[in-house]
């Protein structure tokens, strides 16, 4: 269906853009030359008895709806004290399964990207001022960002929640919440001006890690047709009833929270208040991940990579260099000297010791610390993805975040995790109050409109380009790597042996069965296996 090019005049007396697509009739505002619709609904409220019940489609409304306000947020506990992370949002509720659309006036048949935010599946929200698509959306790209569960609310798995299921499971909500606004879009957004047949699926941290549990994911095939991933983390999974990699079953998860919750039922649980039950799900200690319960997820992220059984769709991804300097809480406390953490690294990894403390020495125990959990988390994760794409015969280009400021040094936060994002937005001035402040220089707004070109470009074509700007290879054609410091550099691995490293580590652990692979890196991690004979 071709979008409407109709205006609706309020009361005001003001002309707003009117789009009539097929879910119903959207009035939504404009500015630049972009049109923006906000908090529309694309399934009906999860609450009450239809809370930790699959999305149910939303029923085509009559008439006109306001789209200029977004709409509210899954509920959610607070964020850490003093967090650079915590902003602003347009309220929370459970009726959160809302988008928005920044589409340019002219569209017509655009590149589509969907944007997940992040948050540790935990917090955050589509209204953070950090993803506004307006800046976007001028590089000829309609960009849609999604509300989606969270938490508690988002992946909950229970045994009498997987007899309420058709398929005999549950959890992973927050992901069917995620096909369902995939759904939507392809079925709505040409009446915006864009192309359901070339829709580009992007996030970052926890929205990354939902881009790479969609690849994954039957259910969400030929829904999208390129992948960004920025700072992901490939970590273990539990599975729904079994012990499976040292996970805890999903369902046991479920039992020992309502148990801790003073719930005897899904039902009691069903009738509490929403606010006080994500905040006494994150203090009882639940932390929400994808569940491997053969339907929604049928594996392992690594073993679906390596099996080729992800989409093979073009890819973006990477990683900052300073990802864990902002998540200091990652981090265990440093050993008492020098010899102790070598002791530690040796006793932890055996033959691969001298390897890890070459890489990661014991003269800046924070330093190596630091940069050990970056590349077993995030680097790892975009080297396994790359090579997972490129076994599948398509290509996948590969960046590292490098760029600093004197805030953020003076911080300790050089290229911290999500630095990225208000580059690749173009939103420098809509950081969070905490956020280390970006200068207002043409040198930082240059670097902006470089990764804003680049990711536009990949939406478009699959290729990342920007006219004047080094050329970025496929990383299997040249092992090639963009690196964005003050200005986008072309190179190759940073630091090489790292991924090598970490990849025979989570090999290992998986052969031995009972060890996941997460944040017990470094001197976190139980001794490591020996390398299988086999």
């Amino acid at each position: 269906m071709p979008r409407s090019t109709d205006t609706a005049v309020l009361k005001d007396g003001a002309d707003r853009p009117l789009v009539r697509c097929p879910a119903g009739a959207l009035c939504g505002t404009a500015r630049d030359g972009i049109r923006v619709f906000k908090g529309i609904a694309y399934a009906l409220p999860p609450a009450g008895a239809n809370r930790w019940m699959p999305p149910r489609p939303h029923p085509q409304w009559s008439g006109i709806r306001e789209a200029a306000d977004f709409g509210r947020a899954c509920p959610q506990p607070p964020r850490r004290r003093g967090s650079i992370y915590a902003g602003d949002m347009a309220g929370m509720g459970e009726d959160c399964l809302t988008l928005n659309v920044w589409a340019p006036d002219d569209a017509k048949a655009m590149p589509v990207l969907v944007w997940l935010h992040g948050g540790s599946l935990i917090w955050g929200g589509s209204s953070e001022p950090l993803y506004d698509g307006m800046h976007l959306a001028s590089r000829a790209v309609v960009v849609v960002s999604i509300n989606y569960r969270l938490g508690v609310f988002g992946y909950l798995a229970h045994p009498e929640l997987s007899a309420e299921s058709a398929d005999g499971v549950s959890g992973n909500y927050g992901l069917l919440d995620q096909i369902a606004a995939l759904e939507w879009v392809r079925d709505n957004i040409a009446s915006f001006g864009g192309d359901p047949d070339n829709v580009t699926l992007a996030g970052e941290s926890a929205g990354a890690l939902s881009v790479l549990y969609l690849m994954c994911a039957p259910r969400a095939r030929g829904l999208f047709h390129k992948a960004i991933a920025q700072s992901s983390y490939a970590v273990s999974m539990p599975e729904l009833t079994q012990s499976r990699f040292g996970e805890e079953p999903a369902e046991a998860r479920g039992v020992r929270l309502l148990a801790a919750l003073g719930a005897r039922s899904i039902a009691e649980l069903r009738s509490r208040d929403s606010a006080e039950l994500a905040a006494a799900a994150l203090e009882a200690g639940y932390m929400p991940s994808g569940i491997v319960d053969g339907h929604v997820l049928p594996r392992q992220i690594v073993e679906t990579f390596e099996r080729g059984e992800q989409a093979p769709v073009p890819l973006l991804a990477g990683f900052n260099s300073g990802e864990v300097r902002s998540l200091p809480f990652l981090i265990p406390p440093a050993p008492d000297s020098a010899e102790t953490y070598e002791g530690e690294i040796r006793a932890r990894y055996g033959d691969l010791a001298d390897r890890f403390l070459a890489l990661y020495p014991s003269g800046d125990m924070r330093e190596s610390m630091l940069a050990a959990l970056r590349d077993g988390l995030y680097g790892w994760t975009a080297g396994m993805a790359a090579a997972g794409q490129a076994k599948a015969g398509v290509p996948a280009f590969l960046y590292l975040f490098d760029h600093g400021y004197p805030v953020a040094a003076q911080a300790g936060l050089h290229a911290f995790h999500a630095g990225e994002i208000p580059y690749m937005f173009g939103t420098l001035d809509r950081t969070p109050p905490h956020w280390p402040e970006i200068p207002a220089t043409a040198a930082e707004r240059g670097l902006s409109d470089a990764m804003m070109d680049y990711w536009a470009s990949f939406a478009a074509s699959g290729v990342p380009a920007s006219a004047g700007r080094p050329q970025w290879p496929a990383h299997a054609e040249s092992a090639f790597w963009m690196r964005f410091d003050e200005a986008p550099k072309p190179g190759t691995d940073r630091f090489p042996g790292a991924c090598v490293l970490h990849d025979e580590v989570v090999r290992r652990r998986r052969a031995a069965g009972g060890i996941p692979w997460n944040w017990n890196v470094g001197i976190a991690s139980p001794p490591l296996p020996p390398k299988s004979s086999n």
